[in-house]
């Protein structure tokens, strides 16, 4: 059957098609990240954003094609997460104001819909890099076109478009140094490529079934819990316990429970509902709502030992969220001033509310926030002049796309690291203008190094170095200088090669699985070997990272 024509329903169908096809495939584009670290969040974070905006389009009965895409292109910005969120964004806003006006589409409407989302996706990078998921939507946009002066059959036509960006996803290791490094192609472009052909799958009367994945606690914003929460009344809640902890998983005990996620999950939904499960190596993290958290508790600890345990007694807390709802509702003046940050871990929050922050979103590595997410933050800050610090290079983006997107004086201080938002947050001065804060803050981002110790996923080798899966590696300023199978001395590798005789101060920020007496071992090297180097010891209580080092 020949379809020349698309009309919103159609599209809409696509769009849904797209939409599962990610879904499905979040673990395959995930497993592509070349960086071996604790990441592995490009899948999670373009289906976190897709989803968003199909379901937005779900809204709708449309039968324009134009405002089908105006609604994907509204969804996809408040859901964008990460920087191949973000992309994935701009590539369908773009498209959104190429059709907008159209009522149904061509191949021709469609190639230059893709063209026109080319161009807004580069124009929102600040440093394009051939050899990503810009590359794969490029190569694809300019064959799109050719095509369509020659064909006006969508089935033929996408085909021809699904077959470039395959090809072009197996170009990008002889673009981008470090997948052939690795071994593998772009994960953003190949996330492209399954949403197109998800599109295709459509066309041809296929249906692709979104499987029941649901994503992690950590990518659930506390907030939303707490708004489904103060909707209820108190008879309503039938589990009155929120219980969340992570379980340090023991190999042998796994091995004698026959661990695995689904039945881990299947067996502990038996005692509550709002059930999340999430495991990441040897860690399994759990958010439920129980009558008896005991129950809970004691079946984690078959597999291993329990940490970062909370128990909130949540009909206690409804008539606590109503009343701050309430007064969030009542205030009305504004702050001169509102700094929001981005943090991952109690500690690391509780040092940016101690010097200034007004605002801490949740969030970091492998637990990206969305524009929408800082959108409704930065309204809650209640400020005259917002100062955004994303403190992560995957969330840089996101914090500019929703500064773009918000009326009034923003600004956007690029901070690409926890260290680096301390440094700027204390270059803060409440008596100057928002310009001349954001020129000394950005200067504060060069005057301090970062370190951090993590961990291998896989083996591999990067930049002359040999690393083993599990191995701890040395992190100075975005580039992997150290690694050892010890932590410790991970860590004295590192702070060797980060301090020089210009360095005063050393900030050591403590993991969550840390123990005091591993630290005590880095105190003492500081303290034998840089005797003249001022120390500062805080308890981050960060997940991935061990230690997180400042140098002045």
């Amino acid at each position: 059957m020949s379809i020349k024509l698309i009309d919103g329903k159609r599209f809409a169908q696509m769009i849904m098609q797209g939409a599962n096809n990610l879904t499905n495939n979040v673990k395959v584009v995930d497993a592509l990240n070349v960086f071996p670290v604790p990441d592995g969040d490009t899948g999670t974070n373009m289906n976190l954003s897709m989803t968003s905006g199909a379901r937005e389009v779900r809204k709708s009965t449309a039968e324009h094609a134009g405002e089908v895409g105006v609604r994907l292109a509204k969804g996809l910005l408040m859901g964008a997460r990460g920087n191949s969120g973000v992309i994935l964004s701009q590539l369908f806003r773009g498209f959104s104001k190429a059709v907008e006006h159209k009522e149904v589409l061509t191949t021709t409407d469609f190639a230059e819909g893709l063209e026109a989302g080319v161009e807004t996706a580069y124009k929102a990078v600040m440093k394009p890099v051939e050899g990503t998921i810009l590359t794969v939507a490029k190569d694809t946009a300019k064959k799109a076109s050719t095509i369509a002066n020659a064909e006006d059959d969508f089935v033929s036509f996408m085909e021809e478009v699904v077959k470039e960006a395959n090809a072009s996803l197996n170009r990008t290791p002889d673009l981008l140094p470090v997948l052939k490094q690795v071994g593998v192609v772009d994960s953003g472009g190949k996330g492209l490529c399954v949403v197109y052909e998800g599109f295709l799958a459509d066309l041809k009367g296929e249906t692709i079934q979104s499987k029941d994945i649901k994503p992690t606690m950590e990518q659930m914003v506390k907030q939303e819990h707490h708004n489904v929460q103060s909707q209820l009344s108190t008879e309503d809640i039938k589990y009155g316990y929120c219980t969340e902890f992570m379980v340090k998983l023991d190999a042998e005990k796994a091995k004698q429970q026959s661990f695995s996620v689904e039945k881990f999950r299947n067996d502990i939904s038996e005692f509550g509902d709002s059930l999340l499960v999430v495991a990441d190596d040897d860690i399994v993290k759990v958010h439920i709502h129980v009558e008896y958290p005991g129950n809970a508790l004691n079946y984690g600890q078959r597999y291993g030992s329990l940490i970062n345990l909370k128990i909130e007694n949540m009909r206690q807390q409804h008539t606590h969220l109503l009343e701050e709802d309430q007064e969030k509702a009542a205030s009305t003046e504004k702050q001169a001033y509102g700094i929001v940050t981005v943090a991952m871990g109690s500690g690391i929050k509780d040092l940016f509310m101690s010097i200034g922050a007004t605002k801490v979103i949740e969030g970091g590595q492998t637990m990206n926030p969305s524009t929408e997410d800082i959108l409704t933050v930065i309204q809650e800050a209640n400020a005259e002049n917002i100062i955004l610090l994303p403190n992560n290079s995957n969330i840089v983006m996101t914090a500019q796309q929703a500064a773009s997107v918000v009326e009034g004086n923003i600004v956007v201080v690029p901070s690409k690291s926890v260290p680096q938002g301390m440094a700027a947050m204390l270059a803060f001065d409440p008596s100057a203008s928002l310009e001349e804060n954001a020129d000394n803050m950005k200067e504060a981002l060069q005057q301090v190094k970062t370190g951090q110790i993590t961990y291998a996923v896989r083996d591999t080798e990067m930049d002359g170095l040999a690393i083993k899966k599990n191995d701890f590696m040395g992190i100075a300023d975005g580039k992997i200088v150290v690694t050892d199978e010890n932590e410790i001395e991970a860590g004295k590798k590192l702070l060797q090669m980060m301090i020089d005789e210009d360095s005063e101060i050393v900030t050591i920020l403590q993991g969550e699985d840390v123990d005091d007496a591993e630290l005590e071992k880095l105190k003492a090297f500081m303290e034998e070997e840089f005797p003249e180097v001022e120390v500062e010891v805080h308890k981050g209580n960060q997940p991935l990272y061990p230690f997180i080092i400042s140098v002045e």
